[in-house]
């Protein structure tokens, strides 16, 4: 493999001395986005020392007692902390498995879509879904799957689906591939677009059959972005939004829609914990980072060293 050419003193020397002359564009662009960033990233993660306090509205951050790790040790030795993290992780994994081929299949049945007028209609109406809120999704699915709905009585029967813990990651799941399967294959769709002709024509010469093309041709082609898309998913598996579990979730369903972002927002906005909260979410964060670089690494060893 040919390394590529690093640049020359005198190249370098050239690209300073043009900074140098015009640092006022540079700062012109480049302050508003550190300014923001500063403002909006890191100025609120003071506020997490309020996972480490008794925190008091009244006395606010600096005049709350600390604990250090009490709320940590809180939470861990907690009766709930295991049906939380079986939840979350359950939700997570079996949403990662089911949903990440989904995209992957529509991007390359499009690809075999020749007429262009065809292939646009059909990408509107797979795209069109991503665009729905949560909370619209959450009421249509709770009205489809009402006793009186369509679906029961498609079905001829009565049955309340939303009431069933069993039933709530299928219904969570598969309506967000529903939901998302569209959107998320356009990235595998512009990878496909980029396969040489002449490669398809020489399979179609060569007498390949259509699955043998999809896995000599489509499947190489799309290898790099399912990689990065893999590891970018399983780094987020903690990382549920609370919306739509929240909006779904029932009394009786609860022993499976209780995960770690409702717990976090029942304790936080509902209770008034502040400082226990925090301690959860912070938890929460942690132990998506070290998936992330676990993921990551794993990948990059079965990868032949590629990974993000």
């Amino acid at each position: 493999m040919t390394l590529p050419k690093l640049p020359d003193a005198e190249t370098r020397h050239k690209k300073l001395i043009y900074i140098k002359n015009n640092w006022q564009l540079y700062i012109f662009f480049a302050l508003p986005a550190v300014l923001l960033t500063f403002i909006f990233k890191y100025v609120p993660m003071g506020g997490l020392a309020i996972a480490f306090e008794d925190y008091n509205n009244r006395l606010g951050i600096f005049g709350s007692e600390w604990i250090w790790f009490e709320n940590f040790q809180r939470f861990l030795s907690s009766t709930e902390f295991p049906r939380l993290m079986a939840n979350t992780l359950k939700l997570s994994v079996y949403g990662l498995l089911w949903g990440f081929f989904p995209p992957i299949i529509l991007a390359i049945l499009l690809s075999r879509v020749r007429r262009v007028g065809i292939r646009k209609k059909i990408q509107l109406l797979i795209y069109a879904p991503n665009f729905i809120s949560v909370i619209v999704l959450a009421g249509m699915i709770i009205a489809f799957l009402s006793p009186v709905g369509p679906i029961n009585a498609a079905l001829g029967t009565q049955s309340n689906l939303m009431t069933d813990p069993n039933a709530f990651r299928p219904i969570y799941i598969i309506s967000g591939i529903w939901q998302g399967a569209g959107w998320a294959s356009i990235i595998y769709t512009a990878a496909l677009s980029g396969v040489s002709g002449d490669l398809v024509d020489a399979c179609n010469i060569d007498g390949a059959s259509l699955l043998q093309q999809i896995r000599h041709v489509d499947l190489p082609a799309l290898k790099p972005i399912m990689v990065i898309q893999f590891i970018l998913s399983a780094g987020q598996i903690m990382n549920i939004g609370f919306e739509k579990a929240l909006a779904l979730q029932t009394d009786l369903n609860r022993a499976a829609s209780e995960i770690i972002p409702t717990y976090v927002y029942r304790l936080g906005l509902e209770i008034g914990d502040y400082g226990y909260s925090t301690a959860v979410g912070l938890f929460n964060a942690v132990i998506n980072v070290v998936l992330l670089l676990t993921v990551n690494a794993i990948v990059s060893k079965l990868n032949d060293g590629e990974g993000l």
